[in-house]
Order: C-alpha cells, then sequence, then structure tokens
C-alpha cells in the first residue's frame, strides 16, 4: 500500500495490480482491496492477468475496484473483450512481427509492447529494438520491456509511445518499488512532455 501511495504521488498516471501466482509481484485479493483503497482519484487501476482462468477473473472483478484488465498471455481477443471492460493486450515481441500479433486485437484500448516471448510472463528486463514500432498506430501503444530513468527518454523519443510500463527498473529487488529510482523515472518522461509541448 505504501508503494502505491508513493508511486500515485510521484505523478504516475496508472497503477497495475498483478494477480499471476508466478510473479513476485503477485497480489492476494485482500492486498489488492487495500491498495486499490490507497490510489487516489485519477490515477488508473490495472488488473493483470496471464491465462488466468475466467473464474478467477470474475472473482477479482467482483471484488476489486479495476479500471481495466490487461492481459499477458495467449488470450484470445474474444475472451479479451467478454469481461465488459476495456482491456490492453500484452504483445510479446521476440522474434515477431508487429503488426501480425496487433492485428488480432482490434478492439483493445491499448497494445503493451514488451520483449519477451509471445504468452511468456515478461519481466524480463530487457529490451527490444524499438524501431520494430510503427508511429502514429490507432490504437495506444504502451513500450514496456528493460525501461529505466537512464533510457526511457531514448525509449520515447524513438517511438512515439502513447505511455511507459515500469516495474523491476525502478525497483531496488523483487517487487519493492524505490522512491528515488521512480522519481528518477517520472522526471525523464517529463523532460520528453516539456520538450513535445514547446
Amino acid at each position: 500500500m505504501a508503494d502505491a501511495k508513493m508511486v500515485s504521488r510521484a505523478g504516475a498516471d496508472a497503477l497495475g495490480l498483478v494477480f499471476y501466482p508466478k510473479s513476485p509481484r503477485n497480489v492476494s485479493l485482500e492486498q489488492a482491496r487495500t491498495i486499490g483503497q490507497a490510489i487516489p482519484p485519477f490515477v488508473t487501476r490495472v488488473g493483470l492477468f496471464l491465462n488466468a482462468e475466467r473464474d478467477f477473473i470474475t472473482q477479482v472483478l467482483d471484488q476489486v475496484t479495476l479500471d481495466v484488465i490487461q492481459f499477458h498471455g495467449n488470450e484470445s481477443a474474444e475472451f479479451c473483450r467478454s469481461f465488459g471492460r476495456p482491456y490492453i493486450k500484452a504483445l510479446g515481441m521476440l522474434g515477431q512481427n508487429f503488426y501480425e500479433l496487433a492485428r488480432a486485437y482490434p478492439d483493445a484500448q491499448g497494445l503493451l509492447v514488451d520483449s519477451h516471448a509471445p504468452g511468456a510472463a515478461g519481466g524480463t528486463g530487457q529490451t527490444f529494438d524499438w524501431t520494430q514500432l510503427p508511429q502514429n498506430y490507432p490504437q495506444a501503444l504502451i513500450l514496456a520491456g528493460g525501461l529505466k530513468a537512464d533510457n526511457v527518454y531514448q525509449a520515447i523519443k524513438t517511438t512515439q509511445v502513447y505511455a511507459v510500463d515500469v516495474s523491476s527498473g525502478v525497483e531496488s529487488t523483487a517487487g519493492v518499488k524505490d522512491p528515488a529510482k521512480v522519481a528518477a523515472f517520472l522526471n525523464e518522461v517529463r523532460r520528453v512532455e516539456c520538450e513535445h509541448d514547446h
């Protein structure tokens, strides 16, 4: 809960709650409810799932306030849209063509592009070739994979993505956010925004 408050106060636009038991960032339903209550207004609550059973996702949605669902596995677009919530689909870019992956999810609110293999868990801390991504794509693109304070400026300048997603790049240990790293990362994001506004 303290991390959620700190990240929100630092200026993050969204906060992800991981519902994947194998992740060091996995949260229980009770923890998710507590964290959700700590997140201030206008910060988007995102629930992350990877090949989860329908019943489990429904249970989470019944008990935790989530604005968006983010799917990281091999879920079909039909499955993703069936929960009646806006969804983001993570696309593992390792050895893949962006357009072939993206066209399977035409109704996704956003596409999160990461460096892992398709359907894998991600969180590798590795980057990929950002020039693979199109600019001005009709869906919002969210860049993930190996982002840190020392490369996020260049990542945004190169890709012109809608948003960036970070986890391990702002942590002291897996699942524990470091306030100094969070601040440094967000300062670099703001640097791009300031340049764009002028």
